[in-house]
């Protein structure tokens, strides 16, 4: 159920808080291939189930680099920021991918609003996701992600 934020002071009391889990988001070979012709990746390991099953995971598996690309649809079904402008990208402090995403798993992820701090374009956001693979130990995705929310 995705969480309503009216205010920067609703969003200051829920610093620390984990939100979540999302909706399970699955990654199928569709996803995957498509991932790799926007990106040019086309290693072996993502998109050559034959050979990916002979090789380290036993299967294909998705491009760390979708996985993140998943963070504003996590962020979606997760939160809602219904005050201020626009909402920007500035970056990310620190993304790591401790575990691979086999082909066909299910991800869910978790939101926590680390810091709010001003700046002259707005409000910057830091929230960090962390996005795991159904049933699996470890995370996928850690990633502490910046967002600046506009007047």
């Amino acid at each position: 159920m995705t969480r309503i934020f009216a205010s920067l002071d609703d969003v200051r009391a829920a610093l620390g808080e984990e939100i979540g889990p999302s909706t399970a988001v699955t990654v199928d070979q569709a996803r995957i291939n498509a991932f790799a012709d926007a990106t040019g990746d086309h290693q072996w390991i993502h998109v050559d189930p034959e050979r990916a099953a002979t090789g380290p995971f036993g299967t294909t598996i998705a491009h760390g680099y979708l996985t993140l690309s998943l963070v504003p649809l996590f962020g979606a079904d997760l939160f809602d920021l219904q005050f201020g402008g626009a909402r920007v990208n500035y970056g990310a402090n620190k993304v790591r991918f401790p575990s691979p995403v086999p082909v066909d798993s299910e991800l869910t992820a978790t939101a926590t609003f680390t810091d709010l701090t001003d700046s002259a374009a707005g409000a910057v956001l830091t929230v960090t996701y962390v996005v795991t693979v159904t049933g699996a130990a470890k995370p996928s995705l850690v990633a502490e992600t910046l967002v600046v929310i506009t007047p």
